[in-house]
């Protein structure tokens, strides 16, 4: 694992744009199509903004959200809402989009049929993570019911994830699914997530989910 230190959030955003830019090119000299997972949230939407710009074969590329809340694409709390709004547009308007909810069924009946448009393009090229300051990463949450079944070395490619303090369950990708990535970015912000990230270097996944995709990850960071 390395740490980047950028000197504000608008540095953090160029830099990792360029970056993510010239990581995806590469990745499409090797395999007629990629896979590149994103999560949602407001921290990565200035680095979408950069990318989405970018001069590359966008139509070979495979975007899927990390994790998804089993609400519709148009709610505000859909990360599916955010990609598409902040990344699938200008020239990446062309790459496939991959969801991991399908609205009107349950989450576990649409699992499988998921897993057969990601499995193609396994291992995922190109990752990017946010951690929230409990040290959760994707949908994998501290002591939520299975996580140790999602932390698993042989765990499928997703899982439902339900927590107390969660309104809905969500989708995602497992922890070998993450840390099986040719290339892994975490952007995170502020002291606090720091100080957690920090922490969780000390700690078993069990207790910090972020911990089983550390290993050769870049940590991009900014105040």
């Amino acid at each position: 694992m390395k740490i980047q230190e950028y000197a504000d959030r608008d540095m953090l955003a160029i830099d990792v744009a360029n970056v993510l830019a010239g990581e995806i090119e590469a990745a499409l000299l090797h395999d007629e199509k990629i896979a590149f997972a994103v999560p949602g949230g407001t921290t990565p939407g200035p680095v979408f903004d950069g990318l989405c710009a970018a001069d590359l074969e966008w139509d070979r590329v495979r975007v899927l959200p990390t994790d998804e809340r089993c609400v519709h694409s148009e709610d505000d709390r859909s990360n599916e809402k955010l990609i598409r709004q902040r990344l699938l547009t200008n020239r990446a308007s062309v790459a496939e989009y991959v969801p991991l909810y399908v609205p009107g069924r349950a989450p576990e009946a649409a699992l499988a049929e998921i897993e057969t448009l990601i499995a193609p393009v396994l291992p995922l090229s190109v990752l990017v993570l946010g951690m929230g300051e409990d040290m959760h990463t994707a949908s994998l949450f501290p002591g939520m019911e299975g996580l140790d079944a999602a932390l698993d070395s042989n765990a499928p490619t997703l899982a439902v994830a339900r927590t107390e303090v969660q309104p809905e369950p969500r989708i995602t990708l497992t922890a070998p699914v993450l840390d099986g990535a040719l290339s892994k970015h975490l952007i995170i912000f502020g002291a606090a997530k720091r100080n957690a990230l920090d922490r969780a270097m000390g700690l078993p996944p069990e207790e910090a989910p972020i911990a089983a995709v550390l290993s050769g990850m870049t940590v991009h960071w900014a105040e």
